[in-house]
């Protein structure tokens, strides 16, 4: 063997060598910071800045524990062990909310949100038993307490404030829930969509002869369809109204005759209120023809005409 084949059987010895190596970290040059070393010095300093770095938690406890357990219901559970009845707790706050989005704004779905919330309490009460474990009844009892105020007025509430004022809103009319999506354009709706609009209570009063009376509209929502739109004219008859001469049903305390131009921005809804009490009819339709004119900015949104398979509109 020469020397040259020698030297590099040598050199590739020592290649191979170099490539099994596991290399360590050098004491004198540190490692290269990740991407995500950042987002670990904001949460230390997040940390340190509210001072939970000075929060000492039992051995049985971890603070990203008692965080997640906090935002998700049945976690903590889970974590806490034993997995079983954790994996359970998991499964049943899936299915209540479940439940609550199926039967929104019905007294099922009521019940499936407060379970939710008594599951995700007790779950989180059970997670702290280790630093609960010297305290008294009554100091348990507090924390429990305070612990659903924390968990209602800090995740609930404001989820349930942005759902109904953004997303969707069950509406009660005529012993029938209907769930309302709250973004639908409002330069979208046509004639004949259902629509739900805000309504201001008021009164107004009359005095004949022998009396006097008054005509009280309680407030909060009205519901029903679109008869007419901006530009439209609306002529009442005896038995029939028309619609730009398109024929309707006469509907009930709508005036035998006269006719109404529909301003712009505004839709003709006819109030489908019950009246109660008795009094002078005319004025009572000359009421509801006021009300019969909806601004498009009382628009609180157009129901759905099928909810989770329900129907809730009939076409």
């Amino acid at each position: 063997m020469s020397l040259s084949t020698a030297g590099k059987l040598k050199l590739e010895l020592q290649l191979v060598a170099r490539l099994n190596i596991q290399e360590e970290a050098s004491p004198y040059y540190p490692p290269r910071a990740r991407w995500y070393s950042r987002l670990f010095s904001f949460g230390g300093a997040i940390r340190r800045r509210l001072a939970l770095d000075r929060i000492r938690l039992p051995r049985e406890m971890a603070l990203i524990g008692l965080v997640a357990g906090f935002l998700v219901p049945g976690l903590a559970v889970y974590i806490r062990g034993p997995r079983l009845w954790g994996k359970a707790a998991l499964a049943g706050c899936g299915l209540l909310l479940l439940l609550f989005i199926v039967w929104f704004g019905h007294p099922v779905g009521n019940f499936a949100f407060g379970l939710l919330l008594s599951i995700h309490v007790s779950g989180f009460v059970y997670y702290c038993s280790p630093l609960l474990s010297k305290t008294s009844f009554n100091s348990r009892l507090l924390f429990t307490l305070l612990t659903m105020m924390a968990l209602g007025l800090l995740i609930y509430l404001p989820i349930r404030n942005v759902v109904l004022q953004h997303w969707v809103l069950p509406l009660r009319a005529n012993d029938h829930v209907f769930v309302v999506q709250r973004q639908f354009p409002v330069a979208a709706i046509q004639r004949g969509d259902w629509i739900a609009y805000k309504l201001g209570g008021g009164s107004s009063g009359w005095q004949t002869g022998g009396g006097h009376g008054t005509v009280y509209v309680r407030s909060g929502m009205g519901f029903g369809p679109v008869l007419a739109m901006a530009g439209d004219r609306v002529t009442f008859s005896t038995n029939v109204f028309t619609v730009n001469g398109i024929r309707h049903p006469l509907l009930p305390h709508m005036p035998r005759s006269g006719e109404v131009a529909v301003p712009e921005k505004n839709w003709f809804v006819w109030p489908g209120y019950s009246i109660s009490g008795e009094g002078d009819e005319n004025r009572i339709t000359s009421l509801m023809l006021q009300l019969a004119l909806v601004p498009e900015n009382d628009f609180v949104g157009k129901p759905f005409q099928r909810w989770l398979g329900r129907q809730q509109i009939t076409p």
